[in-house]
């Protein structure tokens, strides 16, 4: 068997079209359709079927595409082995929205300078639900924010960023009281769902502040345009650049003490790919020294 044509077919259906499965690989449509084909033709029964533009799998193709990404990523870590010396194969790295634009590009842009033949395969998502992927080995690690409580055995973490919680306000009050601010100003809520506005929540109360709350929502640069329009002022992390561009907001610091977010790398103890793990952990301390100077120093994997 032919595992570009079963790494075509993951392909398809992961992004439920023939077009958009072709940009990913590098291939022209054409080229997709005849291994879909080919596969088929192999399996000896159909594995997909379209629907307009889209394209889904058969019963046939749905009782097959778990074993095809587990073989799939079995290969990989064969591959992983085999060129162990040089350090080369696949990795499946998890993102928060932040650290994808803050910190990954930067961490990939050394790691395939020093590592040519590694591959990345980023996955966006939010820090509750990767905790759970990297757990069950859908990734192999993972930049997010550190969870609220003791990681299982199983996880590694690394520290690499810490926000404190500051208030967001148009620049016309940078001096003014932060806590005066909370407690008249519009609050422009960041989403207690997530483990951030869960933390803003929590000092909230620790302040004995009861805000005048407009909006909530789990967009940290929308928040910050909202309180450049004028719409309130918010509690939130003094989250990694790039911010959007042209905002007239203060960032003040907050006059009681408090927990700051922590962001961090996590990976599975388990994986095949932990050469790969450590390597992009090097980058990223490398790029982050001064958190992770202060966690107990590198550990290993």
């Amino acid at each position: 068997m032919n595992t570009d044509f079963l790494k075509t077919f993951v392909a398809v259906v992961e992004h439920g079209s023939m077009a958009e499965a072709a940009r990913r690989l590098n291939l022209t449509p054409a080229a997709v359709g005849q291994q879909v084909r080919a596969l088929e033709r192999e399996m000896g029964t159909s594995l997909v079927k379209r629907l307009g533009r889209t394209v889904t799998p058969t019963e046939s193709g749905d009782r097959i595409i778990e074993r095809a990404r587990e073989l799939l990523g079995q290969i990989a870590d064969l591959r992983t082995v085999a060129n162990d010396a040089t350090l080369s194969g696949d990795l499946r790295l998890g993102a928060g929205p932040n650290a994808l634009l803050g910190m990954v590009p930067d961490i990939l842009a050394g790691l395939v300078k020093r590592y040519p033949g590694v591959s990345v395969y980023v996955q966006p998502g939010y820090s509750m639900d990767m905790h759970p992927a990297v757990q069950r080995g859908d990734l192999d690690a993972a930049i997010v924010l550190q969870s609220p409580v003791a990681l299982p055995k199983a996880l590694g973490w690394q520290l690499l960023r810490e926000e404190p919680l500051v208030v967001l306000a148009p620049s016309k009050w940078a001096s003014a009281d932060p806590h005066e601010l909370l407690a008249t100003q519009p609050l422009i809520r960041y989403d207690r769902t997530q483990w951030g506005g869960r933390q803003a929540e929590q000092y909230l109360r620790k302040a004995g502040i009861k805000p005048r709350e407009r909006f909530e929502l789990n967009a940290l640069g929308a928040i910050a345009v909202m309180v450049d329009r004028g719409l309130g002022v918010s509690l939130v992390p003094d989250w990694i650049r790039p911010w959007p561009e042209g905002l007239r907001v203060a960032r003040i610091s907050l006059p009681l003490p408090f927990e700051p977010r922590r962001v961090g790398l996590i990976w599975s103890r388990a994986s095949l790919r932990l050469r790969l793990v450590e390597a992009v952990r090097d980058e990223a301390m490398a790029l982050f020294p001064m958190a992770a100077g202060r966690a107990r120093g590198k550990r290993p994997l």
